[in-house]
């Protein structure tokens, strides 16, 4: 009978119980909090005469030097505590007696773990948007190098107009800076207090609940004690937003796959961020973008695993609830070893321009631009211009070229109206600058891209 709350049973629980209900092997990754929570509680306890002085000291103490055994190992984690409160609680009043027992006054273990496990997933969600904003400055570099890299931009996977490699990787920045912001989002909605709301309906100790808001750093408190206790909203929302960014590193890992291809050769990726094979000696592997595309589904289970936890519960705490910690305990952990190894895979590899121009020649990328040709130059409607490119391109493949390469004369024989001047418009690098408006693939619009997105990186470190 060694349980905190056995005073009602006449029997113990069972081992088997002890191991199905625990949660001390995984929660104990929350000690930290748990611990500032629990002096920050202690100290607003005794500002308001139910601690003495005294007593606060031996229990900020003792608290202290259970970090240190924790930090240095020497503390013994329990499965028959439960969980890491009870586990430190009860080390805290082997150590300083009777004062320990004081330490639980006003609150309950619904709100202690809803202070620590939210002040955990705040923390993380300012940790991994800068880690995010780190793999947006190591796509910035690639991209300032490569304004001017003719690049196949597709749709289908098929060829459809050229545009730039610093361009394509924009479409990344914006993905990853919407990323930060989810993140920032949900830091700001969520940086609420819940201590003091104890098991749900509040306390009817003399608490002060803004002063401890204070001194944990959140912004408020909460206005309903029965949703606070049981919400877990936070969590929900950073297994949503490392989902999302996780959706997003995917599609720029299947990229990376596609263009470390011999049938691409857009890209190497380096010796160190490569594998080889067991049994076929010229192998070369994508591994980390192949980890990276198959660890977004992991990470989408969590999601997936909590949403449907919560789903049915009634207000307002249930032991359901403890099945909220490990796949977000996941979730964040892959999260941050995904965003820092493809920064330093896209750091090391190596872009093969060439190989890009090379592709461009490929798939008749300048059609739309004789398309719209006829229509300003010579005033034909679209419909009959899109009809007459048509037949330019199945000319080009008869004669082997890319429209890119065709000459005057045959365009002219599908239509006479086709003058000298239609052939620089056909230019593939005279096509992709001339998608110039705003937010365009044109190498003048990219580098006002590239600026915004270095302004906005740049504006984070101030």
């Amino acid at each position: 009978m060694d349980k905190m709350w056995s005073g009602r049973f006449s029997a113990g629980a069972s081992s088997l119980l002890d191991d199905f209900n625990a949660s001390i092997m995984f929660d104990r990754k929350l000690y930290q909090e748990d611990i500032e929570g629990s002096i920050v509680h202690a100290t607003m306890l005794h500002a308001q005469g139910i601690l003495t002085q005294d007593e606060l000291k031996l229990i900020v103490d003792g608290l202290n030097q259970v970090k240190k055994e924790i930090e240095s190992g020497e503390f013994e984690w329990k499965i028959s505590d439960e969980d890491l409160h009870m586990g430190i609680e009860k080390r805290l009043t082997q150590i300083i007696g009777d004062a320990g027992k004081k330490l639980h006054t006003a609150r309950s273990r619904n709100d202690q773990v809803a202070v620590d496990f939210r002040r955990y997933v705040l923390r993380k969600n300012k940790e991994i948007a800068k880690a995010i904003e780190l793999l947006m400055q190591e796509i910035l570099v690639v991209a300032k190098k490569h304004k001017d890299t003719l690049l196949p931009g597709m749709t289908h996977l098929q060829h459809a107009q050229p545009i730039n490699f610093a361009f394509h990787l924009g479409a990344y920045l914006s993905m990853f800076k919407r990323d930060i912001e989810r993140f920032e989002s949900s830091y700001e909605r969520n940086n609420i207090s819940p201590l003091g709301c104890a098991a749900l309906a509040g306390t009817p100790h003399n608490v002060d609940r803004e002063k401890t808001a204070e001194l944990l750093g959140f912004d408020s408190v909460s206005i309903n004690c029965l949703d606070t206790v049981s919400d877990r909203d936070f969590a929900l929302e950073i297994l949503f937003n490392i989902s999302t960014m996780m959706m997003h590193i995917s599609r720029l890992s299947e990229e990376l796959i596609l263009w470390s291809s011999y049938e691409f050769g857009f890209v190497e990726l380096s010796d160190e961020y490569s594998t080889g094979s067991s049994i076929m000696p010229q192998k070369k592997n994508p591994d980390v973008p192949e980890l990276l595309r198959g660890k977004t589904g992991r990470v989408y289970g969590a999601l997936m695993g909590l949403l449907t936890v919560m789903k049915g519960l009634p207000l307002a705490y249930n032991k359901d609830t403890q099945e909220d910690k490990e796949g977000v305990f996941d979730a964040v952990a892959t999260a941050e070893i995904s965003l820092e190894i493809l920064k330093e895979a896209i750091k090391t590899m190596q872009v093969k321009a060439e190989n890009m121009q090379k592709a461009c020649e490929i798939g008749h990328l300048s059609a739309t631009d004789l398309a719209d040709y006829l229509v300003e130059k010579c005033n034909i409607p679209f419909r009959e211009a899109h009809f007459i490119t048509g037949r330019a391109v199945a000319k080009a493949e008869e004669l082997g070229v890319d429209l890119s390469k065709i000459e005057l004369k045959y365009l002219q024989e599908i239509d006479s109206r086709i003058s000298e001047d239609v052939l620089e418009l056909l230019d593939l690098r005279n096509s992709m600058n001339a998608r110039d408006s705003f937010g365009g693939t044109a190498s003048t619009q990219t580098q006002k891209q590239l600026e915004y997105f270095e302004n906005y990186l740049n504006s984070k470190g101030e």
